[in-house]
């Protein structure tokens, strides 16, 4: 066992983590579609 399995920084699951990143990314990119779609049918 190497140094970096004994002394972790985070015990915390990476579903939970990785999860948020899907989340926060997928709601950036459903922002800036919808931004899109407003402004196309304003013009």
């Amino acid at each position: 066992m190497n140094h970096f399995e004994k002394d972790v920084q985070s015990k915390r699951n990476d579903l939970i983590d990785s999860g948020m990143g899907f989340i926060v990314s997928f709601g950036f990119f459903t922002v800036i579609f919808a931004i899109g779609i407003i402004l196309k049918a304003i013009a």
